[in-house]
């Protein structure tokens, strides 16, 4: 046997590389850079002309992790409107360092912070897409509509806590949570596709002329019970 051969032979193998589940760490950051590239190739070309092949190209990964992850366009997209509502964390403007807000100073809270963010950056990129695209692709406008049903939800709850602090009774709280999203959305959209440049002030004052008529409302809210009440006692 030759010298090479016995230290071949002599030689003890090295320890394998063990190759089992990614980090935590490592899943969360592939997350964020198919987010991150989807959402980029989506504002730079739409979501009709979107490339699957593209995304995964910028986000360094392979499409097996893509569509393990993202089965579909609409559920990647979708998947690119809750990381945006994540981010906005809309319930922290509904309280305070001292607790929750009051009704009319959460409801102008809300209104002037999600009208505020949703008017720049990618989550106005992302309302002119579906804006300009949802004729074409029903699933931009269900996703839209998703999110929308969410803030519903999110406001009724809110009502819902603010009527029993104030004892006030309310036999619907979705009815005036759905006035006030579709008045938000409403002027969202009037202001967008109309082009409009809006101040802060014009905006913080249309709020506030909003929520007021919105209260003035308020009674119809009541319960059945508090209604008759009401009614007994105007009457007496």
């Amino acid at each position: 046997m030759t010298p090479q051969h016995e230290a071949a032979a002599g030689a003890q193998p090295g320890p394998r590389t063990r190759r089992g589940r990614p980090r935590s760490a490592d899943v969360v950051d592939i997350g964020k850079k198919l987010l991150d590239a989807a959402l980029g190739e989506f504002l730079g070309h739409g979501y009709g002309g979107a490339s699957m092949t593209r995304i995964v190209q910028a986000a360094g990964a392979s499409k097996t992790t893509l569509y393990s992850r993202y089965p579909s366009k609409e559920q990647l997209f979708r998947a690119i409107i809750r990381e945006q509502i994540e981010r906005l964390s809309p319930s922290a403007s509904l309280r305070s360092d001292a607790g929750p807000l009051g009704l009319e100073q959460g409801l102008v809270a809300y209104a002037n912070d999600m009208l505020t963010r949703s008017l720049q950056g990618d989550l106005l990129g992302v309302d002119r897409l579906i804006y300009s695209e949802s004729h074409q692709f029903p699933e931009l406008g269900a996703a839209a509509a998703e999110r929308t049903e969410l803030g519903i939800k999110r406001i009724a709850g809110f009502i819902r806590d603010c009527a029993v602090r104030d004892g006030i009774p309310c036999k619907d709280p979705r009815a005036p949570a759905e006035a006030f999203i579709f008045m938000i959305r409403g002027w969202y959209a009037n202001v967008v596709l109309g082009n409009r440049n809006v101040s802060p002030a014009q905006r913080e004052r249309w709020v506030r002329r909003a929520v007021r008529a919105l209260l003035a409302a308020r009674g119809d809210w009541w319960s059945p019970a508090r209604r008759a009440a009401s009614d007994t006692g105007q009457r007496a």
